[in-house]
């Protein structure tokens, strides 16, 4: 019998889902048992059956449990997972933190069910003991604190994740992995790094943004069967993204089509002694399937450029009148790979501005924004990294990535632009949408070049669906799934932004 388990918001990509804070599941679980009539019982009954059934699909030769219940109703989900353990004719040991007297509620009848059933609760409190006991299992379920945590682990909690973490064997985490904030996704003094997490209700955006997604390990939602009530406060903090971005950004291509149905891209760049930033923004252009792409570069950068990658157009720009032409028959215009922050480079940054077509801004052309006031023109796409982003906003990189959710909106209010939030879960947030996150991409794409593909990329992708929501959406996407494959077949080290540029076209083909 299913008990709502799917996929969720995959760390693979491929499936898109909507993420919700900690508070707003609690409000979905509440609205369950007070509006709908469910029992709290039983749908602690129904997560715990929904995890012991990804725990025997994903260990089924798992024969010992050892289950570490805390005192609230986190621990109530382990207690009756051990249960039903038991009862499918699991080895099961508990340990807990908390005396059946001391437990409440649904927690306590959980406790009393697996007593009543021949279960057996030991006190985690002698370390050597519990460790022993622990070594003995297959596998660890952790229901210590699940989603209730804001605050620093206690030292007695701390000493049973330290127990968990050390013993060197798989854990499957119930809801959150134990010390992880499920709004931030903060590790609070300590956290359980578990191998896989089953979260309920709804998916926790802790455990997408932060380090969560370094402790969760694989994530599978399993919804209880409840639906997602109605109403503004039902409304996702987060949609992740999904290979339907693509396909929605680039649908299947017209028989007659040619190249002059999928837009003209002008990209600026390449001062003086730079050539490469553009060299590889061109090329992810035109591999994203752009009709025309034309490169404005500093003239010494001609040979580079323009021998290497013959389908780009160069054009050889001493001023900003050199590329009146190009600015003026361009359908999109992406400046910054290369730009440099000097004269040259300023002039091309605001004839760009003042050209009134819609805008990829990123690298250089950052900082000439930051320093312009950081307001950017109609339909405008940013991609800072947090470096770019701080100084937009005119604070510390720390700031940025201490709450990358609140800078991402504290960026779209000020430059009125969508922008893209380059960093490990790289965000999207344009004004009036629900903000997406990537759930997709590895450490191996922390290389050079990389942003200068994902530009040209997205300008592409603009310059053939109009749309700039759709087109940052697309390009990010295609962008991590791309370099997921490069390291799924080469390893995450030692990447190249120029192979990740050749492997886009598989991901861009619907």
């Amino acid at each position: 019998m299913s008990h709502g388990v799917d996929n969720g918001a995959n760390n693979d990509g491929r499936d898109g889902g909507a993420l919700y804070s900690v508070a707003q599941v609690r409000a979905f679980d509440q609205h369950a048992i007070r509006v709908l009539g469910v029992p709290g019982y039983t749908l602690m009954t129904r997560a715990a059956e929904a995890a012991l059934q990804l725990l025997r699909k994903r260990w089924p030769q798992a024969r010992r449990i050892a289950v570490v219940a805390g005192g609230g109703n986190n621990g109530g989900d382990g207690l009756v997972l051990a249960r039903l353990a038991r009862s499918a004719g699991l080895e099961v040991c508990v340990l807990a933190m908390a005396a059946v007297a001391q437990l409440r509620d649904d927690a306590r009848r959980a406790a009393e069910d697996l007593l009543a059933a021949g279960g057996e609760l030991l006190p985690f409190a002698a370390l050597a003991s519990n460790a022993a006991l622990l070594r003995g299992a297959d596998v660890i379920v952790d229901a210590l604190l699940g989603s209730g945590l804001h605050s620093a682990v206690r030292a007695d909690y701390g000493q049973a994740i330290d127990a968990i973490n050390t013993s060197g064997l798989p854990v499957l985490a119930l809801d959150l992995p134990s010390g992880l904030d499920g709004d931030s996704g903060a590790v609070l003094g300590t956290a359980v790094r578990a191998n896989c997490t089953i979260t309920f209700v709804g998916n926790k955006i802790g455990l997408y943004l932060g380090a969560g997604p370094e402790y969760a390990g694989a994530v599978t939602l399993a919804d209880l069967q409840l639906p997602v009530p109605a109403g503004a406060d039902a409304q996702p903090l987060l949609q992740t993204l999904s290979d339907l971005d693509i396909a929605r950004a680039l649908p299947p291509r017209a028989r007659e089509a040619h190249k002059g149905n999928f837009g003209r891209v002008l990209i600026i760049g390449a001062g003086p002694g730079m050539p490469g930033a553009v060299r590889l923004a061109g090329e992810s252009c035109l591999r994203s399937g752009a009709g025309i792409v034309v490169c404005a570069i500093a003239p010494e950068n001609m040979p580079a450029i323009a021998e290497a990658r013959p389908e780009l157009i160069c054009i050889a720009t001493r001023s900003a009148a050199d590329i009146r032409a190009a600015l003026a028959s361009a359908t999109v215009v992406a400046i910054g790979p290369g730009l440099g922050l000097d004269d040259w480079a300023l002039e091309l940054f605001s004839a760009a501005l003042a050209a009134g077509k819609p805008l990829i801004i990123d690298a250089d052309a950052l900082t000439w924004l930051a320093q312009a006031g950081g307001r950017a023109p109609p339909g405008s796409i940013l991609t800072p990294h947090p470096g770019e982003a701080a100084r937009l906003l005119g604070v510390s990189t720390a700031e940025i990535q201490k709450d990358r959710r609140a800078s991402l909106q504290a960026l779209v209010a000020k430059t009125q632009a969508t922008v893209v939030l380059k960093g490990a879960g790289t965000l999207i947030g344009m004004q009036g949408q629900v903000p997406a996150l990537c759930t997709a991409g590895n450490p191996g794409m922390a290389a050079p070049g990389m942003g200068d593909v994902l530009t040209g990329l997205i300008a592409g992708i603009r310059a053939q669906c109009g749309d700039p929501w759709l087109a940052a959406r697309a390009g990010v996407q295609a962008h991590a799934r791309a370099g997921d494959a490069l390291a799924g077949r080469n390893g995450a080290r030692g990447l190249l932004a120029l192979e990740l540029a050749a492997e886009l076209p598989h991901w861009l083909t619907t």
